[in-house]
This record gives C-alpha cells, sequence and structure tokens, in this order.
C-alpha cells in the first residue's frame, strides 16, 4: 500500500512537470502599459521569443535602384506581352523582375529563377499558370498600396506591401488556408460544433472552431456578437457564433504576437469610443484579406492545377499570418515600398479596381 502511494506519488509529479515545462513560460516576460493603470491594458512579451521573431521578419538587402528616364522607351515597347509593368522603363523592369526571383523562386533549376514563371527560351508564351497568377498578383500588391492604405500605411512612417511581404522566398507562402474535410472520429466524439476542440496553430490551438476564415475572411458575416446593453432582446448571436468570433480573435492575436488589448479596451471590449487606434488598423485589415481572397485568388481557382488547390479543391487563401507572421508589423515594419515604387499603380492611376 506505502508503495503504491510513493509510486503514485511520482508519477503525479513527474506529470505535473512535464505539463508545467510544456505549457508555462519561462521567465521573465515584460509588460508594457497601453492604457490607465489597474485595467490591465498592457501588451505582454517576452524577450527570448521577440528576438526570435525579429530575426525570423527582416527584409532582405534592396537591389540597387534602376534609373527611370521619363524619354527612354517603356517595357511594354520593348518586350512582347508585358501587360502589367509595361509603364516601367527597361531598367526598373529588369529590376523588378530580378526581385521577384529573389522573392518567390530563388536558386536555380528548371522551375526556379525566371523560369518559374517563364516559357524557358520564350518569355513572351504563355504556356505556365504562374504567369497569369503573378500577373494578377501585382495587380494585388498595387491595389493593396493604394486601396488599404488605412491598414498598411497606418504607421508613422509609409510601409506598403511586396511580393516579399507574404511570400519571403517560396512559391507559396508559408501561411495559407484552405477549406478542410472534417474529421469525422473527434467531431463524433468531441466536437459541438464543426471541427470544434482540435487545437490548430492557426486559432492558437484554442478549442475552438478551426475555421473562423470562411465566415469572416472569405464571407462577409457580422463578426460582433455583444449587446451595447444588458439584457438587450434584439441580439440573436448563438453560442457558436461567439465561438467562431472568438477564434478570429485568437487567430488574429496569435498571428500578430499581441493580447487582446492590443486593440480592445479591457473595460468594454466592443466599444469602439475606448479603443486603440491598431482596432481601426484592425478594420481595415480584416477587408483588405476578405477582398484579397474574393477579387484575387478565388477567381484564379481555374488556373491553379489540383496540387495547387486544397483538399476540397478551393484555392490557398490568405489570412493575418500569411503577412504578420508573429509580429504586429510585417517584417517588423520595413518600408520595402520606398525602396521598389516600381510596384505602385502606374501615374494617375488610383487603383486597378
Amino acid at each position: 500500500m506505502k508503495f503504491n502511494l510513493i509510486f503514485g506519488g511520482l508519477v503525479a509529479a513527474v506529470a505535473g512537470l512535464a505539463f508545467v515545462v510544456v505549457t508555462f513560460e519561462r521567465p521573465s516576460p515584460v509588460t508594457e502599459q497601453g492604457g490607465f493603470r489597474g485595467t490591465s491594458m498592457g501588451r505582454v512579451d517576452n524577450p527570448r521569443t521577440v528576438a526570435a521573431l525579429t530575426a525570423r521578419n527582416q527584409a532582405p538587402p534592396a537591389i540597387e535602384a534602376a534609373e527611370d528616364d521619363p524619354t527612354s522607351p517603356r517595357a511594354s515597347e520593348i518586350y512582347e506581352n508585358v501587360r502589367v509593368l509595361g509603364h516601367l522603363s527597361v531598367e526598373q523592369f529588369g529590376r523588378i523582375m530580378q526581385a521577384m526571383t529573389e522573392w518567390v523562386y530563388p536558386g536555380e533549376g528548371p522551375n526556379q529563377g525566371c523560369n518559374g514563371c517563364h516559357v524557358e527560351g520564350n518569355f513572351a508564351a504563355e504556356g505556365k499558370y504562374q504567369k497569369t497568377v503573378a500577373r494578377r498578383m501585382l495587380q494585388m500588391v498595387q491595389t493593396i498600396n493604394t486601396t488599404y492604405s488605412s491598414h498598411v500605411n497606418a504607421g508613422a512612417e509609409p510601409v506598403g506591401v511586396t511580393c516579399y511581404t507574404c511570400h519571403r522566398g517560396n512559391a507559396i507562402p508559408a501561411a495559407v488556408w484552405s477549406s478542410a474535410p472534417p474529421n469525422a472520429r473527434m467531431h463524433r466524439l468531441l466536437s459541438t460544433a464543426p471541427e470544434q476542440n482540435r487545437p490548430v496553430a492557426a486559432t492558437a490551438y484554442s478549442t475552438l472552431p478551426t475555421d473562423p476564415f470562411t465566415p469572416y475572411l472569405l464571407r462577409d458575416n457580422p463578426i460582433g456578437v455583444q449587446s451595447g446593453a444588458a439584457r438587450q432582446a434584439d441580439n440573436n448571436a448563438s453560442i457558436l457564433q461567439t465561438e467562431w468570433t472568438y477564434s478570429l480573435m485568437m487567430h488574429m492575436s496569435s498571428s500578430l504576437g499581441v493580447n487582446c488589448t492590443f486593440c480592445h479596451n479591457s473595460r468594454n471590449f466592443s466599444g469602439w469610443q475606448d479603443s486603440t487606434p491598431q482596432r481601426v488598423t484592425a478594420w481595415h485589415g480584416i477587408r483588405m484579406v476578405r477582398a484579397i481572397n474574393n477579387d484575387y485568388i478565388e477567381p484564379l481557382r481555374p488556373e491553379f492545377p489540383p496540387h495547387r488547390l486544397g483538399p476540397l479543391g478551393d484555392t490557398l487563401k490568405v489570412n493575418c499570418t500569411t503577412c504578420h507572421q508573429g509580429v504586429n508589423e510585417p517584417l517588423r515594419g520595413a518600408r520595402m515600398l520606398r525602396d521598389y515604387p516600381e510596384l505602385n499603380p502606374p501615374p494617375r492611376r488610383a487603383s486597378l479596381e
């Protein structure tokens, strides 16, 4: 009996130690106050995590700038079949092509470098779907840098986006999402909502629904579920809708490496009048991501081969992590667009939409 008690105690101690090691964070996190004292308005960071994220979010050195002589021929006048960047000078066009190969298809090989989008030996040919996709992505970048300036240029200095903001040396950005088939066994045993209680990285390993992206970053479902007053009768939000909203919030918190009070006031989460300025930036960002998925990525579905689609045949779409990757400013706020003005829309043209 005594042996059993000792053995049971040792097992419990080992299990408890393992739980602490795996789930608790090694000291010492730091808190930066973001509001009145005593209101829990603060941002919590771990210096070790911050250092690791900063190292992973560095912009590459800029390629030497190209001259733009207004009297020189345009790229569309020299090269065949240039449909998007034809307004650039030949030097600018060559520079942005070089940058794109380094950002999206680095290296050498049959499907790397220029050959990632172009037919080898005939760059004007339309033989590769990647070329069609790249054109549309360039238009998307131009639109983001103008129409959605309220999100990408919300800081003290304009930042903008480039292809590297998402791709970072990969043909497919590291963080994308698509519709997934339900996990039938987990759904039958544990779930009260589709794909709930199956922690995934996209929702910060919470037990909330694993796909908040379809209702909010593809469709335009209402995100707000909290009433503005106690015992309000006209709020029909269900528990499931609330869990989907919280799942999206967990995703945003994890994607940006921040806690809830980065955007919300701890006294009144739903009240805009008490929220931080970052909540406005996030509001624009949600609409930007929704537009990217609906206006640019999903319409390209017929162009993609099956291996570039999700398990249910839809496209690989973007969410907050696609750009942010754990930091509240992608690439720690690197002003890459300043170094690559070629990715702005053509002169005297506010948007390509």
